[in-house]
This record gives structure tokens, sequence and C-alpha cells, in this order.
């Protein structure tokens, strides 16, 4: 579903990717982890082409991303992108929030995209709030409805920067609730998070990640019981005590 080969990155002279290659083949949930700037969220971003790089190359779902002439605004439609931030419309109801890409992009009728938004305001919980402005709603309801947001676009994949990190403690779990749902029903992911329950609990793979490079790739369980690098050891043991 997604292939990042040998991809570089750089703002200035600060170099923030570094020779990162990553596979992800459908259905599996990826996490990325590491310490702050070790450039977790650049990737994401490349892989969707919000930010664009220097050299190597991505493909996500048979389309080429760096290439001269992709079609990014269709490529976007069709990967799903979960900020920290929510990046809701304000001024917007929730139910409109959930409609208006769905009319204007993929060309739905207002009937069949109030449908699909109803529906998927069902499955994150959230129906009874459809007619609110996001301004009403707590952080962990906002995060759920921009989730339920990506959705309506139909996406082959999702990618989430870390989804939780603007949250108080108590509202984390039921956007996590909500990820652990997707990852269930198939949804292919890849989730920049340091919600390390999470990883255990859901991810097929943990990527880590440190100064830009990727420093190690392993199954999940290997790499929490028997990591492999002397830096990703010293980084569980400080997010996993603590």
């Amino acid at each position: 579903m997604i292939s990042v080969r040998d991809v570089y990155k750089s703002y200035g002279e600060v170099e923030v990717l570094a020779a990162c290659s990553v596979d992800v083949r459908k259905g599996e949930v990826i996490v990325v982890c590491g310490p702050s700037g070790s450039g977790k969220s650049t990737l994401i971003k490349c892989i969707n082409g919000l930010e664009p790089f220097e050299r190597g190359q991505i493909v996500v779902d048979g389309v080429e991303v760096g290439r001269r002439g992709t079609n990014l605004s269709r490529l976007r439609a069709r990967v799903g992108m979960v900020f920290q931030q929510f990046e809701l419309f304000p001024h917007m109801k929730v139910i409109d929030n959930l409609t208006i890409a769905q009319v204007k992009v993929l060309g739905r009728s207002r009937e069949e995209a109030r449908r699909k938004a109803l529906a998927l305001l069902d499955r994150v919980g959230l129906r009874e709030h459809a007619d609110k402005h996001p301004g009403q709603l707590s952080g962990g309801q906002q995060q759920r409805v921009a989730i339920a947001r990506s959705l309506a676009l139909d996406p082959v994949c999702m990618l989430f920067d870390e989804p939780t990190s603007a949250l108080d403690p108590e509202m984390i779990n039921e956007v996590l609730d909500v990820m652990v749902g997707l990852a269930r029903d198939g949804m292919t992911m890849v989730v920049v998070t340091h919600e390390m329950g999470f990883a255990r609990k859901v991810a097929s793979r943990v990527v880590f990640m440190d100064q830009g490079r990727i420093v190690e790739e392993a199954p999940t369980a290997e790499f929490f019981a028997q990591p492999k690098t002397d830096r990703a050891r010293q980084f569980l043991s400080k997010v996993l005590h603590h």
C-alpha cells in the first residue's frame, strides 16, 4: 500500500530525513515512535505530499507522490490524515465538516453525503452532536470528528500524526478506542504516537526513528521484548517507566 525508498529531506542546512525506507502492506498498522525532533511527523507528511522531499521515492497505492504531474489533491482525498490539532472548520456544524469534502471532492449528493456522515458519527459515538459546532465539543470529541471526516472520503489508508498529544489524559482513550476499531476493521494505518500501550495492542510493526533516520524496525512483540539498538532500549526505558 505504501512504499518509502531512500527518502531524504532538509530544511536549509538541517537534514530532517536521511535514507528512510519502509514498506506498509495493506491492512497493516505501523506505529512510528522516537524522541521529539526525530523526523516522525515529517515522514508521514511526505507520504501524502504535504511536505516535499529532495531525494528518494514514495509510492502510495500505485501513485508516485514526488513525481512531477502527480495530482496531490486527488492523492490526499484517498489518504486520510489526522493531525495533532483537529483542523475542523470552527464556523461549520459537525455534520457540515463531514459533508463538505464529500460534495466538493467526490461529487456526492448532499443527501448521500449526509447519510455517510451520520453513519460515521455513529461509528465514533457522536451522532447526537451532529448539529453542534466544534467549539461546543471536548478535545477528544473533536478528534473523533476529525477521524470521521477523514473516513468520509473512503481513504485507502490513514495517517495519524500524534493524534492524542493535544488531549487531556482522560480523553485519550476515547480516541484510541476508535483507532483500535479501525485497525480491527482492516484499515491500513501509519500512526506517529508515544502511546506505547496502543502500539503493543494494535501495531503489526514498530518503526523507531532518531535524528531523521529509521534506526530500527521490528514486529511489535519483538521490538518491546528485545530492541536491537541501544538507542531504542534507552527510549523504551524512559517511555515505559514514566
